[in-house]
């Protein structure tokens, strides 16, 4: 395995290595040349030194305005998934657009001139991988802000560096077309591998001076009302939940940019447990650090998690026991914790052999917040992607409602917000159609000097409006204290 030394580059290719690169390219390029879509795929995965670290190479080696994606759960043997660039945009938008981002990335993959590729004892994600995320709605986001980011958006990266405990491998894309040719591929590639750096995340740097400005986007007031007139509705039989959520605003008070770097540092570093994500489009970036697993699939194997019912943390570990044994009791939360469950299940056994829930949900703890979450696990009945299986499930009734044909029009009449990418899936998927996708919470959207944070409820018959608002304000604790600084 290479070492990080003076005399040679810390991601130049050895030779061996680039031999394979070579070969894959000409044959990329060849298939190029014949196949009807006129492009093929290329791809080599090489190790690293183990003391790398992913994210911390991407953003450190970010072009200006180039597409990046982080995604990490440190407790999980320090999994990590960090990628630069993009050979090939997978993007669509409607109600098929999870149908139809699987499909273009099966005939792409499908296709690809790559290593023989074998799961076993690789970190996930090491391999030909396309990375990316699902807006919320089907349409997607229309405000301005959303520019960037389609309603669903898959990219093939140029490079993608994968961990698992101490084995990082590196993925090196390219898409051949019939005029290319290998030796200008090669060269591309290595000469990207040339610009990659080692080095730490950055640090925030506070303002000294405490000119951070935080505004909601709609009054307290308005939400307050919001979540009554829900309550309204479902007292009177309409549905059954639904969910909304607040956006508030961050403004540093200074012409530089929020950090999402420096950011990234201290979400992985406060919830370990949870999914640090990040996805860069342009001058903006979607990051959080989410609690919730959308869906997980390895072969035929399928996991998810709903998630539903919070309360607040405590410093006294006796309260904050208290705390989780009330969220455990308390008859609202349970009741909102079945609806997503019975849910999830439902979705699951139109494509399972069997699906199996945990009997009891249990109670998980983030820095700030704990959840009631309850495991679901599904042997799948044959051959469904990731991608398909998270557009199967989205959205589940912890972030739209239930049933979500009732709630569907009250999320945005009520809201009165641009969710763009909020409560969407973000995730990867790889060669062999495994991958994984978390539930975009616990979030913002950064560019410039604002700052968009997102956080919201479920509102249920029982729901107190003071209440509700008051468990945003806990939720967006995530954020609000490391953007304000």
């Amino acid at each position: 395995m290479p070492t990080l030394t003076a005399a040679r580059p810390p991601f130049s290719l050895l030779p061996a290595d680039r031999a394979r690169l070579q070969r894959q390219l000409e044959a990329a390029v060849r298939r190029a040349r014949q196949v009807r879509a006129g492009e093929a795929l290329a791809a080599v995965t090489v190790a690293l030194d183990p003391r790398t670290d992913p994210t911390a190479v991407v953003v450190a080696s970010r072009r200006a305005g180039e597409p990046w994606f982080v995604f990490e759960q440190p407790d999980r043997e320090r999994s990590a998934l960090a990628t630069l660039g993009c050979v090939k945009a997978l993007e669509s938008q409607g109600p098929d657009r999870f149908r139809t981002g699987a499909a273009r990335w099966r005939r792409l993959a499908s296709d690809a001139c790559c290593d023989a590729h074998d799961d076993r004892g690789r970190p996930r994600g090491a391999g030909p991988i396309a990375v990316g995320g699902f807006a919320f709605a089907p349409e997607g986001g229309h405000a301005p802000h959303w520019s960037g980011f389609a309603p669903a958006s898959l990219h093939v990266p140029e490079i993608a560096i994968a961990r698992r405990g101490d084995d990082v491998r590196m993925t090196l894309h390219a898409l051949a077309r019939p005029r290319d040719t290998p030796e200008r591929l090669l060269a591309g590639l290595e000469a990207r591998c040339d610009e990659l750096r080692l080095a730490g995340l950055p640090l925030l740097d506070p303002d000294p001076a405490g000119r951070a400005r935080v505004v909601s986007a709609m009054p307290p007031e308005h939400y307050e009302g919001a979540v009554a007139r829900a309550v309204e509705r479902i007292r009177a039989g309409e549905l059954e939940k639904v969910v909304l959520a607040r956006e508030v605003q961050v403004h540093t008070g200074r012409s530089r940019a929020h950090d999402a770097g420096a950011v990234l540092g201290v979400l992985r570093e406060a919830f370990p447990s949870c999914y640090v994500f990040a996805v860069g489009r342009g001058d903006a970036t979607f990051l959080g650090a989410s609690p919730e697993l959308l869906v997980r699939r390895d072969g035929l194997r399928a996991g998810t998690l709903a998630l539903a019912g919070s309360a607040r943390r405590s410093a006294d570990p006796a309260v904050d026991d208290y705390l989780g044994e009330q969220l455990l009791r308390s008859e609202k939360d349970r009741g909102e914790q079945e609806i997503v469950t019975r849910r999830i299940e439902r979705a699951l056994e139109r494509v399972a052999l069997w699906v199996t829930a945990a009997e009891e949900p249990q109670v998980i703890r983030m820095a700030n917040i704990q959840h009631l979450a309850t495991p679901i696990r599904a042997q799948l009945v044959e051959h469904v992607a990731a991608v398909e299986l998270a557009g199967l499930l989205h959205p589940t009734p912890a972030v739209g409602g239930e049933p979500w044909a009732a709630a569907a029009p009250l999320v945005p009449a009520l809201e009165g917000l641009d969710r763009g990418w909020y409560a969407g899936p973000v995730g990867w998927t790889d060669l062999n159609e495994d991958g994984e996708f978390c539930v975009a919470l616990r979030c913002a959207l950064l560019q410039g000097p604002v700052a968009r944070c997102y956080a919201g409820v479920g509102v249920v018959r029982d729901s107190d409006p003071a209440a509700e608002l008051a468990e945003t304000e806990t939720k967006l604790q995530a954020l609000l204290p490391v953007l304000a600084l």
